[in-house]
């Protein structure tokens, strides 16, 4: 699968509603670190702790 934002191979692919996106690396880490500027990525956290607990 090639990358939502570019043509490189995409490291990790999500599905939602039947609709599937991949991201590379380099993407997935831009991201990330514009989701760690929110309160999402803390709730999402919380959430996978809850799950794995």
């Amino acid at each position: 699968m090639q990358c939502h934002y570019c043509d490189d191979e995409a490291a990790v692919a999500v599905e939602k509603d039947h609709i599937k996106v991949g991201l590379c690396k380099p993407h997935l880490r831009e991201r990330m670190a514009e989701l760690s500027d929110t309160e999402w990525l803390d709730e999402f956290q919380s959430q996978i702790d809850d799950a794995l607990e």
